[in-house]
């Protein structure tokens, strides 16, 4: 090859290796230079040797390895033969390079040493030349490599480099520009008395040149036997004798110093930094919430104000959420995807958002948890529902599986069950929401903000102990199984119309499909999750009236735009599941109160009146404003939501999936206002699709073909680019951190701003233990309202036990005025005996807050209570107090027990056994017609066709039946 002094070559490692010595018959001979080409009989060993240690090298490495030539002069020649191996060694070191003439017969004479010489791009040239003073062959390519010679030793000191003066061990030279082809000085002798006759040892490197290539200072040689150098090399056998003793003991240059800790620390850092800020923002949340009150920790229950929870959280409470939360940045920042990470930095996130309450509140917060456990205890003990006491208890599914699960597991305190369920169940949402995210054609950065903003945003309240926090896991499960084993994405064939509704539609079909397409599923797995489907399914029709409604709408949807492998049969069938139970388990509820539940179909607009201007009154200005930072949070979620959509429809992407779990959840406004609360359901159904595509407003490309998770790309189309991508791509990333952090300021001030009557204090719960112990054979709680007649869920932990026995639906009228306790009398005086007017921290905190009464109500009311001549007061502490009806009649103060009945004994229709077994045949032929269609829609075309023959009649049958108890039975009620 010829040479190039412009490359830039290999610099290979400087290797020291043991000559293995000969066998001990073989006589020494003394050995003139090899000719080029051949080798001699002691080159032998030192050949195989090497192509020993280099067998996994290149063919040009053991070409350039034979070309190795051995060296053997004066009395070391014995040594070879069979003196000590210890002497001779084969040495491996940096050669110079004669470039223009070959070199000198002297030269040759007193070259002792294996040298390894690095070449700029080229190839080293053979060793072995001719004794001779011929001029070169030019004909060869090849430059040749020679030792040079040392100089003598009366020279200058100026002519030695500094390193060798100080250590004559092997230093190679700096690398440096190529000028041109030079030839490179000889190396300067190693300091101390030399032999006088024989070959010299020569040092690993010579003296700096001015100019031409240098090699870079490498590994220092070291005594015994080392691997064979790199691949531009040429071996020679070293035999010294007492010179090479001396250079073994010269002393060895320090080796390069290792980098500081810091440095290591600071080029780990990506890697460290995330887990300790995560680490070290959760530790300090803790610290701020639980240590005793102070300046700079611990939370003071009675600095709770209108704002709520968030006018008494410390200063180092937020650092430690901003902390967390710049630690869930700088790892979306990097280039992979640390999956672990980011879900353990969320959940951290998650902690410290919806375990506040949980970390502060002594007694579980929350009132309406309290009947909950009442229900589980209910049917704990009695072993079945009481849907006659409550209208809940005609959903009993959520209520008996933890009565089961208390029972068996000999739970009989609840409280850490209550206290924790909030932070639980949010864990439990993320992940089904995550198997979601990972359904869509998005980049990294937009699914994990996506999961983000789906903790920040989620300020409903609906996790507490209740049907809804359950069942809503098991729509977010239902969810995640449609897109992940049933989606369907299948690009459009059709040509798109010329015009019209049918174009846009078109348009929007042809798109690139937002979800990523399901292949490679065996059908075994299909089957497997088409029964959890409907396991879910029913599992939240026994537990909550809402959530069915939502799991079927969004299944519709899916079949509707094409997003979905089921068919039209499980809509169907699971719809008359839900209207099964209604008309069948919940008698007892819509018997008597048809208007109630139809009454609000259609009424769209008194709906969101009352779930929006109704919610966001108050008399309070602090409050006033906690309620509208909910409907804040709502406008700029949508707003970036509608923004998010934008983007990927001008990129090409259509996300129908998002928008159906947006768009699904506000059609419940045409059902009825749910109490008030179908707005709040609403907003907490359309979370995941709003959560996904207000992400996609901060990164809207579609991810790279690559394994670089920063990367992204952009739908091949025509458009502007007025900025840099990765500007925009900075910008876009510092904006969502900013929205996190608004967001999660907001959360607090949304989700705790009714802290100052929803949490529950001892005195409350002491209050309630004492009409427990004395409700026999029964008893009723009195509480107050601004308004009688109004649904308004008392603000104190009742119902926890006993529920048969106590009676909570009992109002008593208050006024501003706290003197004015006239309508209170007389209530308590028209209730039988064993009623007790309770009067709670809880009910004058709403009273003050949503209706405007003085900051003193509480304290001045109940010493009007205690002056009444007509009330005794029962109970009392600084949280409660308990009033009852001073006088009774001699002989009544024992009060009747409640009309309460065990069992059923519900109405039901002529027709009823007729519509129960066509309900049995309709679910047994949809359900059979959706296994068969598991292999496929060309498969068992007749048997399917059989089935629909019987499956449609039987449906027919089954839904008029339903439709004629309703009426029957609503007449005879």
């Amino acid at each position: 090859m010829p040479f190039d002094p412009e490359a830039t070559g290999f610099i290979p490692r400087l290797t020291f290796t043991a000559e293995a010595p000969p066998k001990e018959d073989t006589p020494a001979k003394e050995e003139a230079p090899a000719k080029e080409g051949t080798s001699t009989k002691e080159d032998s060993p030192a050949k195989e040797d090497t192509s020993a240690k280099e067998d996994s090298t290149a063919k040009d490495d053991a070409s350039m390895d034979q070309d190795a030539t051995a060296v053997k002069a004066g009395p070391t020649a014995d040594l070879d033969e069979g003196g000590d191996p210890e002497v001779t060694t084969a040495v491996r070191v940096p050669r110079p390079l004669h470039i223009g003439h070959p070199p000198t017969a002297e030269e040759d004479a007193s070259a002792a040493g294996t040298v390894i010489m690095p070449v700029q791009g080229g190839t080293p040239a053979r060793e072995d030349e001719p004794e001779d003073d011929e001029p070169e062959d030019t004909s060869d390519t090849k430059p040749s490599l020679a030792l040079p010679k040392p100089p003598p030793a009366e020279a200058p000191a100026d002519d030695v480099p500094d390193t060798a003066a100080t250590n004559p061990s092997l230093v190679p030279p700096k690398p440096g520009p190529v000028s041109g082809p030079q030839p490179l000085p000889r190396p300067q002798p190693p300091s101390g008395p030399q032999p006088a006759d024989g070959p010299q040892p020569v040092p690993g490197s010579g003296a700096r040149p001015a100019s031409g290539p240098q090699p870079v200072s490498g590994p220092q040689p070291v005594s015994g036997p080392q691997p064979a150098g790199g691949p531009q090399s040429v071996a020679v056998a070293l035999k010294a004798g007492p010179a090479a003793q001396e250079q073994k003991a010269a002393p060895q240059p320090t080796p390069p110093a290792k980098p500081s800790l810091v440095r290591r620390l600071i080029a780990t850092a990506p890697k460290w930094l995330p887990v300790a800020l995560v680490l070290e923002g959760l530790f300090m949340y803790i610290l701020a919430l639980k240590v005793p009150p102070s300046p700079l920790g611990g939370v003071d229950p009675n600095d709770i104000d209108g704002l709520g929870l968030i006018s008494a959280l410390p200063v180092t409470a937020f650092i430690a959420i901003l902390i967390m939360i710049a630690s869930f940045f700088l790892t979306v920042v990097q280039s992979s995807d640390r999956k672990f990470l980011l879900l353990f930095q969320i959940a951290a996130i998650t902690f410290a958002l919806h375990g506040a309450g949980s970390l502060v509140a002594v007694e579980p917060r929350f009132p309406t948890a309290y009947i909950h456990a009442g229900f589980v205890e209910f049917i704990s003990r009695t072993g079945e529902s009481a849907i006659s006491i409550d209208a809940r208890m005609g959903w009993p599914g959520f209520f008996a599986l933890f009565a089961f699960v208390t029972k068996a597991a000999g739970i009989s305190d609840m409280t850490a069950i209550l206290q924790w369920t909030p932070l639980l169940s949010n864990l439990l949402y993320l992940l089904p929401f995550v198997l979601i995210l990972r359904q869509v054609v998005a980049t990294t950065r937009a699914r994990w903000f996506a999961a983000l903003l789906f903790v920040l945003v989620q300020w409903i309240g609906q996790d507490y102990f209740s049907p809804q926090g359950f069942t809503f896991a098991l729509y977010l499960a239902w969810v995640a199984i449609l897109l992940r084993w049933f989606g369907r994405v299948e690009p459009r064939t059709k040509p798109v119309p010329p015009k019209g509704l049918r174009r846009l539609i078109g348009r929007l079909d042809a798109m690139t499909p937002g979800e990523l397409a399901n292949t490679g599923i065996y059908r075994a797995d299909k089957l497997l999750m088409l029964f959890m489907l409907v396991a879910l399914f029913f599992a939240a029709v026994a537990s909550h009236q809402i959530t069915p409604f939502m799991m079927l709408g969004t299944l519709t949807a899916f079949l509707i735009f094409k997003r979905t492998t089921l068919t039209w049969a499980l809509p169907f069938a699971l719809g008359l599941v839900v209207l099964a139970w209604i008309s069948y388990m919940t008698v007892g509820f819509w018997s008597s109160q048809i208007d109630a539940i139809f009454g609000g179909l259609g009424n769209i607009l008194q709906n969101l009146r009352s779930n929006t201007g109704d919610r966001i009154e108050g008399t309070d200005p602090a409050h006033a404003l906690v309620l509208q930072a909910r409907l804040g949070i709502l406008v700029v979620i949508l707003s970036l939501a509608a923004t998010g959509l934008l983007r990927r429809l001008r990129r090409g992407v259509f996300d129908r999936s998002a928008v159906i779990l947006l768009c699904v959840p506000v059609l419940a406004l045409a059902l009825q206002s749910y109490g008030g609360e179908i707005g709040l359901r609403i907003y907490m159904f359309a979370l995941p699709g709003a959560c996904l595509l207000a992400a996609y407003a901060f990164f809207p490309n579609l991810p790279a073909d690559s394994a670089d998770a920063r990367e992204e790309t952009v739908p091949l189309r025509k458009r502007n680019v007025r900025f840099s991508p990765n500007l925009t791509r900075k910008i876009s990333l510092g904006l969502a951190a900013c929205f996190a952090v608004l967001f999660a300021m907001a959360f607090l001030l949304a989700r705790y701003g009714n802290e100052k009557f929803e949490r529950v204090t001892q005195g409350e719960v002491a209050a309630l233990e004492y009409v427990y112990k004395n409700d026999k054979p029964s008893a009723k709680v009195v509480y107050l309202v601004p308004k009688v007649g109004q649904e308004v869920t008392p603000t104190l932990p009742w119902g926890e036990r006993d529920i048969e026995r106590i009676n909570f639906n009992v109002q008593a009228l208050v006024h501003k005025d706290p003197t004015m306790i006239a309508d209170a009398v007389n209530t308590m005086k028209a209730e039988p005996r064993n009623s007790y007017l309770i009067v709670s921290r809880g009910q004058v905190s709403y009273l003050q807050l949503n209706e405007g009464y003085p900051d003193d109500w509480g304290t001045r009311f109940r010493a009007a209570l205690d002056a009444s001549p007509d009330l005794k007061r029962v109970f009392s502490n600084q949280d409660a107090a308990l009033y009852t009806w001073k006088k009774f009649v001699r002989g009544t103060e024992i009060p009747e027990p409640l009309p309460y009945k065990s069992g059923r004994g519900d109405p039901t229709s002529p027709w009823t056994p007729v519509g129960v077994g066509a309900l049995g045949v309709t679910w047994a032929a949809f359900f059979a017609y959706e296994i068969i269609r598991l292999n496929g829609p060309n498969r068992a075309r007749r048997a399917r066709k059989r089935l629909l023959y019987l499956a449609v009649p039987a449906f027919v049958v089954a839904l008029a039946v339903i439709v004629e108890r309703f009426i029957y039975i609503a007449q005879i009620s």
